[in-house]
């Protein structure tokens, strides 16, 4: 959209001779830079779409296994028994499948701002609902210390996510692979820590309850992209802050609980 509204006016001032040649220039370069941006951030909301979508399909594959167990349920008494624990058991699949795509859209509406402003990203990944920050504007190189940006970005996801009822939340910490320099963090894993945890204190500051959250250092080991450019790099230094599942939902969790100590 900014592309379109400054070349245009890049444009007509230079026609008219009201600017110097630098003047068109630097403004050119800027709208090339927006445009970029507007690029990078639209394909990044293509992938979570597409991540969005996979959810639903799982979702109506469910739903169509259903309707064949219903088809076979009125064809047949045989087993009568063992189709109808299934179709409950699918239903229940189907419903949390369908509960997770809703509350992974509801996440999407809370942080349109922030997306917007490219101040963080919101993912699937394997599973699990992510919102993901960039530590190069949260942390100074090699510090576990907030910017001063950081920290109000860190105070707005707080907020919000504690306006999620009934969640928990796992503040990870990510690193590339260049190994740290200096004498306060001997490792990728120390740095890590260390910055999972000053989120987490940042985090508990602006109200989020202790006990809903905690932290973890996953150093250089769970890269999201490989360390091959420095562009992949930057992708790779990041805080993840996860919706912990709700383990009681899992197949098999009353029995656990039964035998257990």
């Amino acid at each position: 959209m900014r592309r379109t509204i400054i070349l245009p006016l890049i444009i007509s001032v230079a026609a008219v001779g009201c600017v110097t040649q630098s003047t068109y220039d630097a403004l050119k370069l800027e709208s090339d830079r927006t445009a970029s941006t507007l690029g990078a951030r639209e394909k990044e909301l293509e992938e979570t779409r597409r991540a969005l979508k996979k959810e639903e399909a799982k979702a109506a594959a469910l739903g169509a296994r259903m309707a064949e167990l219903e088809a076979a349920l009125g064809d047949t008494q045989k087993d009568k028994s063992a189709l109808e624990n299934a179709l409950v058991e699918l239903r229940k699949r189907k419903a949390e499948t369908e509960g997770r795509i809703a509350e992974f859209k509801a996440l999407l509406d809370k942080f349109k701002t922030l997306i917007d402003s490219g101040k963080l990203k919101v993912r699937i990944r394997e599973g699990r609902m992510v919102v993901e920050l960039a530590t190069d504007i949260l942390f100074p190189s090699g510090s576990a210390t907030l910017s001063k940006e950081g920290k109000v970005a860190i105070a707005e996801v707080a907020e919000l996510l504690k306006s999620i009822p009934d969640r928990k939340f796992q503040v990870e910490g990510h690193t590339d692979n260049v190994p740290t320099k200096g004498p306060v963090y001997k490792s990728n894993w120390e740095l890590a820590s260390a910055r999972a945890l000053t989120v987490l204190k940042a985090m508990t500051d602006a109200g989020m309850p202790g006990e809903r959250i905690s932290a973890a250092s996953f150093g250089d080991t769970a890269p999201a992209k490989p360390n091959d450019t420095a562009e992949d790099k930057a992708a790779n230094r990041r805080i993840e802050i996860v919706l912990v599942p709700d383990l009681s939902s899992l197949p098999g969790f009353d029995e656990l609980q039964r035998v257990a100590p």
